[in-house]
């Protein structure tokens, strides 16, 4: 099986790691709210904000440079989105936008990356979120793994029948597009096998839980200081705008 990176990094262990899901949650969804409200300079909110999700990640023994660069995925569509603010004459909320999108995408990134989706989901759930929905994204994150598992068994056994794989583009195209209906024809058989599995194991509509998750007073601590962070940082920012 072939982990993501962020998978692994959810699975180390640090003070922040060992932190109640629920707590964790809360106190990102804090932060979100505060950023997202929050109506200030782009420098000092980027310092300000910056400040607090980098002592998060340092908190959690993550490589600060390698999360600040995956947080830059949703840069593309911020920018576009900001570009039309540009446009329409108001440069100051482009670049909020920009600003305010990146670290909200930081804070995402040091929760899924302290927190195993198991656990996450599970704390979610908790939290009042519908099971339904927890159920659909566990099946969907648990059989990316299998298709790309499926995938990289398919990409070898190509290489081994291709040669020096010196092949032109347009064959290489039609290779993969053939590739695709193979693929999906594979998964969906895999899939129907891994049901009946489970079936036959006992499932009835929930994912047992590996480890029993109980809040804590060093969950209460932790939630209630990003809760003060959250709330300071917001006003601080208001009042020097």
């Amino acid at each position: 099986m072939h982990h993501v990176v962020l998978d692994r990094w959810s699975r180390r262990t640090s003070p922040l790691h060992r932190r109640d899901a629920r707590a964790k949650i809360l106190a990102a969804l804090a932060l979100l709210v505060s950023i997202a409200t929050t109506d200030a300079g782009v420098l000092p909110m980027l310092a300000a904000y910056g400040a607090i999700v980098a002592a998060g990640f340092l908190a959690a023994r993550l490589p600060l440079f390698q999360a600040a660069t995956r947080a830059g995925v949703v840069l593309p569509f911020s920018i576009a989105m900001a570009l039309v603010s540009w446009v329409s004459g108001d440069p100051a909320r482009a670049a909020s936008v920009v600003v305010k999108s990146y670290l909200s995408a930081s804070i995402v990134l040091l929760l899924i990356a302290t927190t195993p989706l198991t656990e996450l989901l599970s704390g979610a759930e908790k939290l009042g979120a519908p099971r339904v929905v927890t159920l659909v994204v566990q099946f969907l994150y648990r059989y990316l793994f299998v298709i790309s598992e499926q995938v990289q068994h398919m990409l070898q056994a190509a290489r081994c029948r291709s040669g020096s794989g010196n092949s032109g583009t347009r064959r290489r195209f039609q290779a993969a597009a053939g590739a695709l209906a193979v693929l999906f024809s594979k998964s969906y058989i895999r899939a129907e096998g891994i049901h009946n599995a489970m079936l036959a194991r006992g499932f009835r509509g929930r994912l047992p839980a590996i480890r029993t998750q109980r809040f804590e007073w060093a969950d209460f601590g932790f939630l209630l200081a990003a809760l003060i962070a959250a709330a300071a940082t917001g006003l601080a920012l208001r009042g020097a705008a």
